[in-house]
């Protein structure tokens, strides 16, 4: 709520419902998951480990990430691939049948997808960014999140036109009858460089008035 509209990029879905939950992503070293569920005229904060819910493939490909993903680590929760360790670990599995000599980091494979010099990465972040679209949709339904979803974290930011331009907002709404819901509400990327200071400030000054 304290973030301006400069420090955003809108990723299709209407205007934000006022004071409706909103939902928060953070795919970085792990994949963070919260909500802020309006109370009054202030917010509270609902922590969650939502990350390590299981993860659902929803075509092929994906299923054949997800067996790779199992047959290594038996669970495969959102967080396994929705995280740096998890852009690796689908690079990985879409080099399965051509295998790269070392595992390319999470920056690598970003960079080198930006850049349009390897298929293999351009590949995983695209299969990176429509699995983000179903999590960040189970999200959105479970907690009604009619305020936008707002997806923070190391990794998208920096995607920046690829990830608008990608499958993610297409998956958001692909949930059968729950299409025109999920339609209307708004995603949002944070770009603010330092976000958390921002809701850090604003809660400490609310503890000091209180």
């Amino acid at each position: 709520p304290y973030l301006s509209a400069a420090d955003l990029l809108q990723v299709g879905g209407k205007p934000a419902s006022q004071l409706s939950p909103l939902g928060l992503l953070g795919p970085g070293t792990g994949l963070g998951m919260a909500g802020l569920i309006p109370c009054n005229d202030r917010y509270i904060a609902l922590p969650g480990e939502g990350g390590h819910t299981s993860f659902s493939p929803s075509d092929d490909e994906e299923a054949g990430v997800w067996r790779y993903a199992r047959a290594r680590f038996g669970h495969v929760s959102a967080e396994r691939l929705l995280s740096g360790a998890g852009l690796t670990l689908i690079h990985e599995a879409v080099c399965a049948h051509a295998p790269v000599q070392y595992p390319l980091s999470p920056a690598a494979i970003t960079r080198q997808a930006l850049m349009g010099t390897d298929l293999h990465c351009q590949k995983a972040v695209g299969m990176f960014c429509a699995m983000l679209g179903t999590v960040a949709a189970d999200l959105a339904l479970t907690i009604g999140a009619r305020g936008g979803i707002y997806i923070g974290g190391g990794i998208v930011p920096r995607l920046g036109a690829m990830f608008a331009q990608s499958a993610f907002r297409r998956r958001f709404e692909n949930k059968g009858r729950m299409r025109d819901y999920l339609a209307d509400i708004p995603v949002y990327v944070i770009n603010a460089a330092l976000p958390a200071l921002a809701g850090l400030s604003a809660q400490l000054e609310e503890r000091l008035s209180a």
